[in-house]
């Protein structure tokens, strides 16, 4: 087994789901590390990785060491002999020890290896469990400080629990006195608002005035806030508000207990065990839910062993607290195991104080770990030492509290008798003896030092009764230096008791301080551990360079501000929104409120609870933010099965997921859905079948995807309104409006009754019109050539889809030579071509063949007119993006993102000519180029006649305020022409030519 090594490497699947900040990270990549290297928990990872199918684990001895192995194994069982028998036979030996290595032998030294290992890994996580069990629980109270402590005080504090609340429940103070009792409740659910109101403003006042007085009459000397949210920083120096105008006020009033009056977070994950706990409600049955927590805040901070222990009860709830990120590997019975073994070791060091419990029972948690004792027999003692209400000797537990003499030599050196509970007024001798760890078969031997001391101290009495010994320890304990001085070497020989000598020195040191409390200090959280308590987050949920997702909040010009799910502030600058921020001249003219984005950490500013985010594309694909995280020595990438493209486009699609937000819509045509998703959804549907989604761009949006033909889908972006952007769950649901373009709907039935309906109907006509042709527009122009060649005179045309422009429809004819192509947008209203919407094809037809026959009145649309009538988006480019209304284009033939506002660039006016794509202003397709962002492409035509000189503004403008059927239309057309049959094309679109035949359709 010493010569074993363990490698692993990541299957296609665990390539991509382990990042580097992956749990699993640090074992992706490990080559021939040996058995015994493994010190932690690794293995555990190693298992859970490769049960998920996300590694590939080999178990095997180095090539070397088996060679060695199978050569000595030979050397024993091979024959000597050289005859050809001995050799056929040794042939016939090597295949069966081969067969008996591969087959037996290696699969179950590979089998011991994995329990080994297993074994080793989870001895180390019990072990490591058990190491913070102990942090937490062997912790000292909160003491007050020597001065503000008097003679005749009782030492444990007053505390006053907070616990933050939404409103229902209201923000909960709650008075507990030094014995964790609770003496009066108070809820303020307006002292944090932050409203700017009248009426809230003196809300606020009124919450102030009242924890004012509560904290005047109660005079707490600790004020201890549960650590649960960004709020209760704000909480917290509410607080300190009221405190410091309470002292400036009414300096006189507050006591010298409150001069130095604190707030101190404490973490809320174990009250909050103890809310929901079983035990609680039995203990404080008629107290609501934040009660019992703010209970379990305040009694946690004056004695956390004993809060710790009432949660080991028969329901258990220990096991729910949270210490290790990998416990769940540990079933609960190895567990609670652990958890008794911590809490014996802790309570017996510390003690138990049964009177001042036999008045409290919440102190009686601890008990059932006292040596001895256990569940059954700590139950029924507690039971009779509450019928007593005190006890006065240790002796009693044996006499009249039912111990077993067994029971009670284990049990009675860590039960403490001292002067508390309702013996605190009681003038009946107790023996300080039993206030320390010294066990009652040791009291001869502890008060024969004691006089003995006070003898050599000069205080020779000759009586040898009670009060000489009561008065010998007094003594003794009064002047602890009379102790140190005690040679315990030399006092055993002289009393014959060096078998006694350790023991000797135990008493000595419980003579000077009886149950001193060895467990360490109260210390307030410090600022990474406060950090974690109030945004739930660890350092391996929230690091610099982490992918997090983000809702933004609030746009100003030069950043935004974003809330993270954990409630932590996100800013993010202008600079870092995207690679092109010099062209952002507003950011609010990127994002609004609601928008959902995917980030990158770039810092974390744990004092101030904020994170700086990036979104631009390079540092979202840059590999340089990578884990910090310590990488096994034996870690050893190989670089030969770097991801694949397939891998990362795989990767592209979690992230996608990632930025998925489910809604909260019930509609028989909406689904929660990725754009991917609905493609699938509707592949096997009929053409003009649509499903509603959730939209990429956020909460504020829903994208229409429909299926316009075979393997063509358009995306439609329908803006919601009327939502409360600082309620998420309002942000969840729909809209109490719907936008499409300019038009306003109430409700999705709406949506497809006037939009979606109409839409497809038209859609539909097109696609069974007589002159629609289906294929490629390659396909449709070879076609078109055909026809022409068959009978040149004709000038042939017909309609097709476009694959480039989900949506769109091209109309291919060819007057000449050349096939031309021109863009018709599909709206609900009906068909738009050249800035006109017709309501059926005819009549589109109809005015095609007129302008277009011998008193043709201008050129065709420009690229950018033809961006003014590009209605889709293509949700294989990424989904809904475009800002305009009706159906945008966003992608050309490079798959590159973008979109033209329709109704901007109606209004905006077009310049007819060429479209020069070449020179950066058109495309070749003659479709509006497309440029990054959100729908705001830019672009610009030159118009050009036929002589290069730019005269298209006027005559598209003249074009455009002809009404359809006018008188004088023709004429007017006409007369904006220079004459001619009727203007030729190009590759483009602009005129480049007069055609000298005119041709009939």
């Amino acid at each position: 087994m010493d010569n074993t090594v363990v490698s692993t490497s990541p299957t296609p699947d665990g390539n991509t789901a382990i990042d580097s900040f992956h749990q699993c990270y640090g074992v992706k990549w490990l080559r021939d590390k040996p058995l015994s290297r493994f010190e932690d928990a690794q293995w555990l990872l190693i298992q859970k990785a490769e049960e998920e199918k996300l590694l590939q684990v080999s178990i095997k001895l180095p090539e070397v060491v088996l060679d060695k192995l199978i050569s000595d194994s030979n050397d024993y069982y091979l024959s000597d002999g050289v005859s050809k028998s001995a050799q056929l036979w040794n042939e016939q030996r090597k295949l069966i020890l081969n067969d008996a290595f591969n087959n037996f032998l290696l699969p179950s030294m590979e089998k011991e290896a994995r329990s080994l290992l297993t074994s080793r890994a989870k001895s180390w996580l019990l072990s490591d469990y058990g190491r913070l069990l102990w942090d937490k629980v062997s912790v000292a109270p909160y003491q007050r400080k020597e001065n503000d402590v008097s003679s005749d005080e009782e030492t444990a504090p007053r505390v006053l629990a907070c616990c933050w609340g939404p409103g229902k429940p209201a923000t909960t103070f709650v008075m507990l006195d030094s014995s964790g009792e609770v003496l009066d409740v108070l809820h303020a659910d307006s002292i944090s608002i932050r409203g700017q109101s009248g009426d809230e403003q003196q809300r606020k006042r009124n919450d102030q005035q009242r924890v004012r007085k509560f904290m005047m009459d109660h005079q707490p000397h600790i004020i201890v806030l549960g650590a649960t949210n960004l709020s209760c920083t704000r909480l917290k120096d509410d607080i300190y508000e009221i405190i410091f105008k309470m002292v400036e006020d009414n300096p006189r009033d507050v006591g010298h207990e409150m001069d130095n009056l604190n707030v101190v977070f404490c973490d809320e994950s174990l009250p909050h065990l103890y809310e929901n706990s079983r035990i609680s409600v039995d203990q404080l049955p008629s107290q609501e839910g934040i009660i019992r927590r703010a209970v379990g805040l305040g009694r946690h901070l004056q004695n956390p062993l004993a809060m710790v222990g009432t949660l080991c009860g028969p329901g258990k709830e220990i096991l729910s607290w949270k210490l290790n990120p990998l416990e769940n590997f540990l079933t609960p019975d190895e567990k609670y195991g652990m958890v008794e073994q911590v809490m014996v070791d802790v309570t017996n060091q510390v003690g138990l104080d049964i009177n001042l419990a036999a008045s409290h029972e919440w102190l009686f948690a601890p008990l059932q770990f006292i040596s001895g004792l256990g569940p059954r027999k700590a139950a029924s003692l507690q039971r009779s030492l509450v019928r007593a209400g005190a006890i006065f000797t240790r002796k009693d537990l044996l006499q009249s509290h039912g111990l077993g003499k067994k029971v009670f030599i284990n049990a009675v050196g860590f039960l403490r008798v001292r002067r508390s509970g309702l013996t605190s007024s009681s003038s009946q001798f107790i023996d300080l003896l039993d206030d320390t760890r010294i066990h009652p078969e040791s009291y001869i031997l502890a008060q024969d030092l004691a006089k003995d001391i006070y003898r050599e101290d000069g205080n020779d009495d000759a009586n040898d009764d009670d009060d000489v010994l009561e008065m010998a320890i007094e003594h003794v304990r009064e002047k602890p230096h009379l102790l140190r001085a005690v040679d315990v070497h030399e006092y055993a020989e002289q009393k014959n008791h060096l078998n006694k000598k350790e023991t000797l020195n135990d008493i000595r040191l419980e003579l000077m301080e009886g149950f001193q409390d060895r467990r360490r200090p109260f210390v307030e959280p410090g600022q990474d551990e406060l950090f974690h308590m109030i945004t739930g987050e660890t350092e391996e949920a929230l690091s610099e360079g982490r992918i997090v997702q983000v809702t933004v909040r609030k746009v100003q010009a030069q950043r935004a501000s974003c809330v993270l799910e954990s409630g932590l502030t996100g800013i993010l600058s202008k600079e870092d929104y995207m690679d092109d921020w010099r062209d952002i001249h507003d950011l609010s003219d990127k994002l609004r409120d609601g928008d959902i984005l995917t980030c990158r950490i770039k810092s974390i500013q744990k004092n101030c609870y904020q994170v700086f985010l990036t979104c631009r594309e390079s540092e979202m694909r840059s590999n340089r933010c990578q884990s910090h995280r310590m990488t096994d020595p034996y870690y050893r990438e190989e670089r030969s099965t770097l991801q694949t493209v397939q891998e990362k486009a795989r990767k592209e699609k979690e992230l996608a997921k990632k930025r998925f937000k489910r809604r909260m819509i019930v509609h028989p045509r909406f689904q929660n859905i990725t754009s991917d998703a609905a493609i699938e959804f509707l592949a096997d549907k009929d053409t003009g079948e649509s499903v509603i989604r959730p939209s990429s761009r956020g909460p504020s949006f829903l994208t229409l995807t429909m299926k316009v033909y075979d393997g063509v889908y358009s995306d439609t972006d329908i803006e919601e309104g009327g939502k409360e952007h600082k309620d998420i769950t309002s942000l969840l649901r729909i809209g109490k409006t719907l936008k499409i373009r300019k038009d306003t709907f109430e409700d999705l039935d709406e949506v497809m009754d006037r939009y979606v309906d109409p839409l497809v109907a038209h859609l539909k006509s097109m696609l069974n019109y007589r002159k629609f042709r289906r294929g490629t527009k390659t396909e449709i122009d070879e076609l078109l050539r055909v026809e022409k060649a068959e009978d040149p005179g004709r000038i042939g045309y017909c309609f097709g889809i476009s694959h480039e422009h989900p949506g769109l429809f091209i109309l291919t004819y060819i007057p000449n030579s050349n096939p031309h192509h021109e863009y018709i947008g599909l709206y609900p209203e009906g068909f738009s071509f050249r800035k006109r919407m017709f309501k059926d094809i005819d009549h589109l037809v109809d005015y095609f063949k007129y302008i277009n026959g011998p008193s043709a009145p201008a050129p065709a649309p420009s690229v950018r007119s033809v961006s003014a009538i590009v209605p889709l988006t293509s949700p294989a480019t990424g989904g809904s993006s475009g800002s305009g209304g009706g159906w945008a284009s966003t992608s050309n033939d490079g798959g590159c993102r973008g979109g033209q506002s329709s109704d901007r660039d109606r209004n905006s006016g077009s310049r007819s000519g060429r479209g020069d794509y070449r020179n950066g202003y058109g495309h070749p397709s003659g479709a509006p180029r497309p440029c990054g962002g959100r729908g705001r492409g830019r672009g610009r035509g030159h118009g050009s006649d036929s002589h290069g000189n730019g005269r298209g503004d006027r005559l598209d403008q003249d074009r455009g305020l002809q009404k359809w059927g006018s008188k004088d239309a023709g004429s007017k057309a006409q007369a904006s022409t220079s004459g001619g049959s009727w203007g030729g094309w190009g590759e483009g679109d602009s005129g480049a030519k007069k055609s000298s035949d005119g041709g009939g359709w």
